[in-house]
């Protein structure tokens, strides 16, 4: 297991070795210093400075590549009843353990705290949706602007290195693609792409995941001046299948075998993965808008945190509920009647949910609803409705535990520095 503090030089490029020039021909380096002294031979001075410059230039060698996995919706049941021994192997040889996700468990809010190395009160991503205050308008959070940190890609490009971003959604695109050399969304790939691999299949599929990671091997065989990669799949099989379901094993058979196909293409680079959530089957959801009038409690507005345009995957469905009021005097009554709803975890105040999830307080709700295992919220044509036997969803702390790996990163620090997926990629490039 790689658990030593390295020299981060090996993976920002900087070096601290320069060569200076003068009567003493002098190498500086690790000690390296020779000398051209009367009491030397000719035989002894070349074969000196051969060494010496043979150490020097093992000491300049281009830094590691860097390959980031953020694998959707890959809880640890997922990886239990899947054949994947390639990601096996990178747990064994290297490190891999359970980390904790960032609430609320979803895409956007992880995917962002994984690039930037920060929690969301920090970069700003708080969900997949928000309410802004300052406009009065729902809003996906889904564009750039919104990021309000540097991303690994900003990162390694100030330290001259190159970076691609792929991406199966086309939604990660345009939420983190600033400082990226390559840009690619598997769902609207340019002709080029086409052109290389062949049509995408669709994002409503497991095979696009396949796709995107075969474009992944060629960017590694074509392109060995991209320095770090990152690579974001969809979780469209783990909403579709059980994690014993044959489907879903086959997929993430398939999966593993493309993960052997990118180590072979970059033997050199470290791998790092992990997760941006769980998922779990739901049995009930409810619209908290219509709970609410219903009781005679008046809010402005109720969302889902995990609404996004996916609604294939869940319907908009999620496990963490942001609640708008109408007036700060109806806080009390809303929280203390929203939380008498069967399945309802817990209700917290604004403040209290920034400060337990680390989460920038102006893009989440006047009031936080989070659902047990078996529940989410949304969108409704009535108050509550019971879900399909094989609907699956995430979004509450039932999802927030996820896998992390690390494998052959030579500057890595050491395991107990880990404690969630916002750790994986926050050391390089600082």
């Amino acid at each position: 297991m790689c658990t030593a503090r390295l020299d981060r030089n090996i993976l920002t490029g900087k070096s601290k070795h320069t060569i200076t020039s003068g009567p003493t021909h002098q190498l500086t380096g690790e000690g390296h210093r020779l000398e051209n002294q009367t009491t030397m031979t000719r035989r002894d001075f070349i074969f000196s400075a051969i060494a010496g410059l043979s150490g020097w230039a093992a000491r300049q060698r281009k830094p590691q590549r860097v390959i980031v996995f953020l694998v959707d919706g890959l809880g640890a049941d997922y990886i239990a009843a899947s054949e994947m021994p390639v990601l096996s192997e990178w747990g064994r040889k290297g490190l891999r353990k359970i980390v904790q996700g960032v609430m609320p468990s979803v895409t956007n809010a992880n995917n962002t705290s994984v690039c930037c190395g920060a929690w969301p009160a920090e970069h700003g991503i708080t969900a997949n949706f928000f309410f802004d205050e300052a406009t009065g308008q729902e809003r996906y959070m889904e564009s750039s602007d919104l990021v309000l940190r540097p991303t690994l890609f900003e990162r390694a490009a100030s330290v001259g290195i190159r970076s691609a971003l792929l991406s199966a959604k086309k939604k990660t695109v345009t939420l983190l693609p600033r400082g990226a050399d390559v840009v690619l969304s598997a769902e609207t790939p340019t002709d080029e792409w086409v052109g290389l691999l062949g049509p995408a299949p669709d994002i409503y599929s497991a095979d696009i995941n396949r796709w995107l990671l075969k474009a992944a091997v060629w960017l590694l065989k074509n392109r060995p001046d991209v320095g770090v990669m990152y690579i974001h799949t969809t979780d469209y099989p783990m909403h579709m299948w059980a994690p014993a379901d044959v489907r879903s094993r086959d997929h993430l058979a398939k999966l593993d075998a493309l993960f052997g196909e990118i180590a072979q293409a970059a033997r050199d680079a470290a791998i790092l993965l992990t997760a941006d959530h769980g998922m779990n089957h739901k049995t009930r959801c409810w619209d908290l808008e219509r709970a609410c009038a219903a009781r005679n409690v008046p809010i402005r507005t109720a969302i889902s945190a995990e609404q996004d345009k996916y609604l294939k995957h869940h319907r908009g469905f999620g496990g963490t509920a942001w609640v708008h009021l109408k007036s700060p005097k109806d806080t009390a009554r809303a929280a203390d009647t929203i939380a008498k709803l069967p399945g309802v975890e817990s209700v917290l105040s604004r403040d209290e949910a920034a400060r337990t999830f680390r989460l920038m307080p102006s893009r989440i709700g006047d009031l936080v609803v989070l659902g047990e295992r078996d529940t989410v919220f949304g969108g409704l044509d009535t108050e509550v409705e019971t879900l399909a036997t094989d609907y699956r969803s995430h979004g509450s702390r039932s999802e927030a535990e996820v896998p992390l790996v690390v494998y052959n990163a030579e500057g890595a620090p050491p395991a107990a520095y880990f404690k969630a997926n916002v750790d994986l990629a926050r050391w390089l490039f600082v």
